[in-house]
């Protein structure tokens, strides 16, 4: 199988172009941000040619930090500064050749904060196919993201397929899709065909995939066996901040 470094939990004790570095020198077969926007996509665009690894995600933005925002594409009121961050994280995306940006709904509930996502999702699909990328959501557990609008996987399903764009699909994060709805095997098999990327963490201290209550060599067989060949992405907090000494379930992982 293949993995990728999320590098929004992986050696963030290091600048994003370094970070890219360490997970080549560790074994990554490609890499994912959250933010990347105060890099400068040249040095990132230079450092994934050196390296060879594909970039597959990164993030819009959160919005304003101080006041609790993390995403602005559901709120209402706030359309044009949604929009603005689609522009900005797909211009990012084209330039350093990331293959899809995860588009953050925010903290806001109600049929009004659905109908403005589904605008601006389909504002961000439309400039994505015109820049061959891909557009990703991702429902998010209640407890590391209280009030976050896309919590539940049935409203992910009903966006993507009201959408019906090519470009839309899920971001499948096994550990929030634990801590929300379990039975992650069936999760996994039913929804295979709209997934654009998946995800892993050990549930439920979001640390390295070799303990907690999830089975990752079964999971990992699961989805080698619906035929999903992609990266799958390492989004966890490695013990004490130390990505290198976390790094045991990847060799296990290469073993099998």
């Amino acid at each position: 199988m293949l993995f990728s470094a999320n590098l929004g939990f992986l050696w963030t004790d290091r600048p994003l172009v370094d970070a890219i570095y360490a997970a080549k020198a560790a074994g990554f077969d490609a890499v994912e941000c959250h933010w990347p926007y105060k890099t400068n996509p040249a040095e990132v665009k230079q450092v994934l040619k050196d390296t060879g690894l594909p970039m597959l995600s990164l993030n819009t933005i959160r919005g304003d930090l101080a006041a609790g925002e993390n995403g602005l594409s559901a709120l209402t009121g706030r359309e044009q500064d949604a929009q603005d961050a689609i522009k900005q994280a797909v211009d990012y995306a084209s330039e350093i050749g990331c293959q899809h940006i995860h588009v953050m709904a925010g903290n806001a509930s109600g049929p009004d904060a659905q109908n403005i996502f589904i605008d601006n999702l389909a504002f961000a699909c439309g400039l994505a196919k015109d820049n061959g990328l891909r557009i990703l959501i991702e429902p998010l557990n209640p407890y590391d993201a209280p009030g976050y609008f896309l919590n539940d996987i049935s409203v992910a399903q009903h966006i993507i397929q009201q959408l019906g764009s090519e470009t839309l699909r899920l971001m499948f994060d096994c550990y929030h899709m634990q801590i929300l709805h379990g039975d992650i095997t069936r999760l996994l098999t039913n929804n295979i065909d709209i997934i654009g990327h998946i995800q892993f963490a050990s549930v439920p201290d979001r640390a390295a995939p070799h303990g907690g209550e999830l089975n990752y060599r079964h999971l990992f067989s699961v989805i080698n066996a619906l035929g999903y060949k992609a990266p799958l992405g390492a989004e966890y907090k490695p013990a004490n901040g130390d990505t290198d000494a976390s790094l045991a379930w990847l060799a296990q992982a290469r073993a099998r």
